[in-house]
Protein backbone atom coordinates (compact mmCIF):
# COMPACT_ATOMS: atom_id res chain seq x y z
CA UNK A 1 0.00 0.00 0.00
CA UNK A 2 1.02 3.58 -0.82
CA UNK A 3 -0.42 6.48 1.50
CA UNK A 4 0.29 9.91 1.49
CA UNK A 5 -1.85 11.70 4.10
CA UNK A 6 -1.90 15.89 3.92
CA UNK A 7 1.59 15.67 2.29
CA UNK A 8 3.54 18.95 1.87
CA UNK A 9 6.86 19.78 -0.17
CA UNK A 10 8.82 23.13 0.50
CA UNK A 11 12.25 22.91 -1.77
CA UNK A 12 14.00 25.35 0.98
CA UNK A 13 16.56 26.40 -1.93
CA UNK A 14 14.57 28.69 -3.88
CA UNK A 15 11.14 28.34 -1.28
CA UNK A 16 9.35 26.54 -3.82
CA UNK A 17 6.29 25.47 -2.21
CA UNK A 18 5.92 22.01 -4.39
CA UNK A 19 2.87 20.02 -3.12
CA UNK A 20 0.13 21.42 -0.93
CA UNK A 21 -2.29 19.05 1.10
CA UNK A 22 -1.72 16.06 -0.90
CA UNK A 23 -3.97 12.98 0.00
CA UNK A 24 -4.39 9.06 -1.67
CA UNK A 25 -4.08 5.81 -0.97
CA UNK A 26 -2.76 2.96 -3.30
CA UNK A 27 -3.78 -0.16 -2.25
CA UNK A 28 -1.61 -3.30 -3.02
CA UNK A 29 -2.66 -4.62 -6.49
CA UNK A 30 -3.80 -1.63 -8.04
CA UNK A 31 -2.31 -0.01 -11.58
CA UNK A 32 -2.98 3.96 -10.85
CA UNK A 33 -1.89 6.54 -13.41
CA UNK A 34 -0.49 9.94 -12.14
CA UNK A 35 -1.14 13.01 -14.45
CA UNK A 36 -0.73 16.22 -14.73
CA UNK A 37 1.53 18.86 -16.95
CA UNK A 38 4.84 19.49 -16.41
CA UNK A 39 5.71 21.37 -13.38
CA UNK A 40 2.52 20.06 -11.83
CA UNK A 41 4.33 17.92 -8.81
CA UNK A 42 4.70 14.48 -10.49
CA UNK A 43 8.40 13.99 -10.04
CA UNK A 44 8.39 15.44 -6.69
CA UNK A 45 5.82 12.75 -5.69
CA UNK A 46 7.91 10.27 -7.26
CA UNK A 47 11.20 11.57 -5.36
CA UNK A 48 9.24 11.22 -1.76
CA UNK A 49 8.31 7.82 -2.42
CA UNK A 50 11.74 6.28 -3.20
CA UNK A 51 12.98 8.88 -0.10
CA UNK A 52 15.39 10.99 -2.61
CA UNK A 53 13.94 13.94 -1.02
CA UNK A 54 11.75 14.33 2.15
CA UNK A 55 8.48 15.74 3.11
CA UNK A 56 7.80 18.76 4.57
CA UNK A 57 4.95 17.49 6.44
CA UNK A 58 2.55 14.84 6.43
CA UNK A 59 2.47 11.22 6.10
CA UNK A 60 3.85 9.01 4.00
CA UNK A 61 3.64 4.92 4.10
CA UNK A 62 4.89 2.71 1.33
CA UNK A 63 3.93 -0.97 2.42
CA UNK A 64 5.82 -1.10 6.17
CA UNK A 65 7.71 1.52 5.76
CA UNK A 66 7.00 5.32 7.54
CA UNK A 67 8.70 7.69 5.88
CA UNK A 68 8.27 10.15 8.70
CA UNK A 69 10.46 8.40 10.34
CA UNK A 70 12.44 6.47 7.73
CA UNK A 71 16.37 6.57 8.90
CA UNK A 72 18.79 6.95 5.78
CA UNK A 73 20.58 3.96 6.17
CA UNK A 74 17.39 2.58 5.99
CA UNK A 75 16.65 3.71 2.27
CA UNK A 76 18.13 1.21 0.40
CA UNK A 77 15.78 -1.40 2.07
CA UNK A 78 12.84 0.81 1.28
CA UNK A 79 13.63 1.08 -2.40
CA UNK A 80 14.32 -3.06 -2.75
CA UNK A 81 10.97 -2.96 -2.31
CA UNK A 82 10.15 -0.64 -5.34
CA UNK A 83 10.85 -1.57 -8.79
CA UNK A 84 11.45 1.92 -10.89
CA UNK A 85 11.29 2.70 -14.76
CA UNK A 86 12.79 5.66 -16.20
CA UNK A 87 12.14 7.50 -19.08
CA UNK A 88 15.85 7.69 -20.40
CA UNK A 89 16.07 3.56 -19.85
CA UNK A 90 19.40 4.46 -17.66
CA UNK A 91 20.96 0.63 -18.99
CA UNK A 92 24.57 -0.25 -18.66
CA UNK A 93 25.70 0.33 -21.84
CA UNK A 94 28.92 -2.12 -21.81
CA UNK A 95 26.72 -5.06 -20.08
CA UNK A 96 24.41 -6.92 -22.29
CA UNK A 97 20.83 -7.19 -21.10
CA UNK A 98 21.25 -10.50 -18.94
CA UNK A 99 24.04 -8.30 -17.59
CA UNK A 100 21.89 -5.45 -16.87
CA UNK A 101 19.71 -7.97 -14.95
CA UNK A 102 22.16 -9.88 -12.98
CA UNK A 103 23.58 -6.75 -12.24
CA UNK A 104 20.42 -5.38 -10.34
CA UNK A 105 20.34 -8.46 -8.74
CA UNK A 106 23.70 -8.81 -7.50
CA UNK A 107 22.88 -5.35 -5.82
CA UNK A 108 20.25 -6.33 -3.37
CA UNK A 109 22.47 -9.83 -2.61
CA UNK A 110 20.83 -12.49 -4.90
CA UNK A 111 21.84 -15.69 -5.07
CA UNK A 112 23.43 -17.38 -8.00
CA UNK A 113 20.91 -20.03 -8.21
CA UNK A 114 17.76 -17.70 -8.18
CA UNK A 115 19.94 -14.84 -10.63
CA UNK A 116 19.98 -18.33 -13.23
CA UNK A 117 15.98 -18.97 -12.37
CA UNK A 118 14.96 -15.89 -12.16
CA UNK A 119 16.40 -13.58 -15.51
CA UNK A 120 15.08 -15.89 -18.05
CA UNK A 121 11.79 -15.62 -16.46
CA UNK A 122 11.91 -12.16 -16.29
CA UNK A 123 12.85 -12.11 -20.02
CA UNK A 124 10.42 -14.16 -21.24
CA UNK A 125 7.29 -12.01 -19.52
CA UNK A 126 8.78 -8.99 -21.30
CA UNK A 127 8.90 -10.61 -24.87
CA UNK A 128 12.85 -10.58 -24.79
CA UNK A 129 14.11 -14.01 -24.40
CA UNK A 130 16.01 -14.12 -27.88
CA UNK A 131 17.43 -10.71 -26.75
CA UNK A 132 19.55 -11.11 -23.57
CA UNK A 133 23.03 -11.87 -25.15
CA UNK A 134 22.61 -8.27 -26.76
CA UNK A 135 23.90 -5.01 -25.80
CA UNK A 136 21.37 -1.83 -25.35
CA UNK A 137 22.86 -0.39 -28.70
CA UNK A 138 21.79 -3.41 -30.55
CA UNK A 139 17.92 -2.87 -29.48
CA UNK A 140 15.15 -0.34 -30.64
CA UNK A 141 14.00 2.13 -28.08
CA UNK A 142 10.82 -0.01 -27.67
CA UNK A 143 13.09 -3.23 -26.54
CA UNK A 144 15.75 -0.63 -24.43
CA UNK A 145 12.24 0.51 -22.22
CA UNK A 146 11.57 -3.37 -21.84
CA UNK A 147 14.85 -4.02 -20.62
CA UNK A 148 14.22 -1.30 -18.01
CA UNK A 149 10.74 -2.81 -17.34
CA UNK A 150 12.61 -5.71 -16.84
CA UNK A 151 15.28 -4.50 -14.85
CA UNK A 152 12.42 -2.79 -12.44
CA UNK A 153 10.82 -6.17 -11.82
CA UNK A 154 13.86 -8.50 -11.40
CA UNK A 155 13.64 -8.39 -7.92
CA UNK A 156 10.14 -8.96 -7.43
CA UNK A 157 9.56 -5.79 -5.83
CA UNK A 158 5.84 -5.34 -4.36
CA UNK A 159 5.23 -2.27 -6.57
CA UNK A 160 6.63 -0.50 -9.77
CA UNK A 161 6.78 3.01 -10.50
CA UNK A 162 6.68 3.85 -14.16
CA UNK A 163 8.37 7.38 -14.79
CA UNK A 164 7.08 8.72 -18.43
CA UNK A 165 7.80 4.96 -19.49
CA UNK A 166 6.21 6.38 -23.09
CA UNK A 167 8.08 9.53 -23.78
CA UNK A 168 10.41 8.16 -26.04
CA UNK A 169 8.13 5.79 -27.94
CA UNK A 170 5.58 6.00 -31.01
CA UNK A 171 1.98 5.32 -30.13
CA UNK A 172 1.88 1.89 -31.35
CA UNK A 173 5.10 1.05 -29.09
CA UNK A 174 3.34 3.35 -26.07
CA UNK A 175 0.53 1.31 -26.35
CA UNK A 176 2.55 -2.27 -26.44
CA UNK A 177 4.20 -1.05 -23.37
CA UNK A 178 1.22 -0.25 -21.45
CA UNK A 179 -0.34 -3.33 -22.44
CA UNK A 180 2.84 -4.97 -21.08
CA UNK A 181 2.69 -2.84 -17.57
CA UNK A 182 -0.98 -4.13 -17.55
CA UNK A 183 -0.07 -7.60 -17.75
CA UNK A 184 2.88 -7.30 -15.03
CA UNK A 185 -0.03 -6.00 -13.02
CA UNK A 186 -2.56 -8.48 -13.33
CA UNK A 187 0.27 -10.92 -11.75
CA UNK A 188 0.16 -8.77 -8.21
CA UNK A 189 2.62 -6.16 -8.40
CA UNK A 190 1.34 -3.00 -8.01
CA UNK A 191 1.51 -0.65 -10.57
CA UNK A 192 1.74 3.28 -10.61
CA UNK A 193 2.44 5.32 -13.65
CA UNK A 194 3.21 8.72 -14.48
CA UNK A 195 2.40 10.09 -17.72
CA UNK A 196 0.64 13.06 -19.06
CA UNK A 197 -0.24 11.51 -22.66
CA UNK A 198 -3.94 12.04 -22.13
CA UNK A 199 -4.99 9.75 -25.00
CA UNK A 200 -3.23 6.89 -23.92
CA UNK A 201 -4.84 6.84 -20.58
CA UNK A 202 -7.40 7.29 -21.53
CA UNK A 203 -7.45 3.26 -23.64
CA UNK A 204 -7.16 1.73 -20.12
CA UNK A 205 -9.76 1.89 -17.50
CA UNK A 206 -7.49 2.60 -14.51
CA UNK A 207 -8.04 4.84 -11.65
CA UNK A 208 -6.23 8.18 -12.48
CA UNK A 209 -5.45 10.46 -10.29
CA UNK A 210 -4.52 13.88 -11.86
CA UNK A 211 -2.33 17.19 -9.99
CA UNK A 212 -2.19 20.38 -10.93
CA UNK A 213 -0.09 23.11 -8.98
CA UNK A 214 1.01 20.62 -6.57
CA UNK A 215 -3.03 19.50 -6.01
CA UNK A 216 -4.42 16.48 -6.50
CA UNK A 217 -7.94 17.68 -9.04
CA UNK A 218 -9.23 14.59 -9.58
CA UNK A 219 -9.16 11.10 -8.67
CA UNK A 220 -11.41 9.08 -10.65
CA UNK A 221 -11.91 5.19 -11.18
CA UNK A 222 -12.53 4.54 -15.03
CA UNK A 223 -9.38 6.32 -16.29
CA UNK A 224 -11.52 8.83 -18.45
CA UNK A 225 -11.11 12.50 -17.59
CA UNK A 226 -11.37 15.72 -18.99
CA UNK A 227 -9.13 17.02 -20.88
CA UNK A 228 -9.56 20.85 -19.44
CA UNK A 229 -8.99 19.27 -15.87
CA UNK A 230 -5.62 19.34 -16.22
Amino acid sequence: MIQLTNVKKIYESNLTEALYDISFVIEDGEFVFLVGPSGSGKSTILKLLTAEERMTSGGILVGDFDLAKLKQRQAPYLRRTLGVVFQDFRLIENRTVKGNLEFAMRVVGAKKKLIRERIPYVLELVGLSEKGDCYPSELSGGEQQRVAIARALVNNPKTIIADEPTGNLDPERSYELMCLLEKINQLGTTMLVVTHERDLVNCFNKRVISIDSGRVISDMENGLYDYDTI
